[in-house]
């Protein structure tokens, strides 16, 4: 089998590391106002008593728990903590609507139990067409719960749902999309407290 030429392998890493940059680059020039008006919405919800709760299916479950851990466990000293949670976290429930036929739309049914007004739905697709993420924040929504959805591609069914925040990165490669959607909540923590440490703000 022939080997790559070493020319063949830097113009690859170049096309990567240039992905890499350009896309979050655009997206967050493009979505700075809207970032900041949505980490100010969650900073309210939060002053109120409210949580976060996330979810999404496959590797969008990983950050659902990381965004959780983020609040529960801040990583900066003097952070305050902040209730949330992942969805996808729960595999006793996961694994008993499975076992009991109900495998379409776990998300939502979770969220009837679980949501109160004042809480925040974040929900993560790679493409915007995962309809059991779309379910979710249509239900939070009805409960009038403070709606996020961190998408890619060109946003799929879940653009045209009615989320108060939807931030689509506009990649069709997965490593890239989830790349700016870490970058994101990272952003959202951050800014949260700054609100907080601003409470005539809220």
């Amino acid at each position: 089998m022939k080997q790559p030429a070493m020319a063949d392998l830097e113009a690859l890493v170049a096309a990567r590391f240039e992905q890499s940059t350009t896309v979050p680059e655009t997206f967050f020039t493009t979505e700075a106002g809207r970032i900041a008006e949505a980490c100010w919405s969650m900073a309210r919800r939060f002053h109120q008593g409210g949580r976060l709760l996330a979810f999404g299916n496959g590797a969008w479950a990983t950050d659902a728990q990381h965004v959780s851990v983020e609040f529960v466990h801040p990583v900066i000293v003097g952070k305050r903590a902040l209730p949330a949670l992942a969805l996808t976290n729960d595999s006793a429930t996961l694994s008993g609507l499975m076992a009991g036929g109900d495998t379409e739309m776990p998300f939502a049914r979770q969220l009837k139990v679980l949501a109160r007004p004042q809480d925040i739905a974040m929900g993560f697709s790679s493409d915007g067409n995962d309809t059991n993420v779309l379910a979710a924040l249509n239900l939070a929504k009805r409960k009038h719960l403070l709606t996020l959805a961190l998408i890619g591609g060109d946003g799929g069914l879940i653009r045209e749902a009615e989320t108060e925040f939807c931030f689509v990165v506009q990649s069709h490669d997965p490593l890239v999309i989830q790349e700016t959607h870490e970058t994101l909540y990272h952003v959202l923590w951050e800014l949260v407290h700054v609100f907080f440490e601003h409470e005539g703000l809220l």
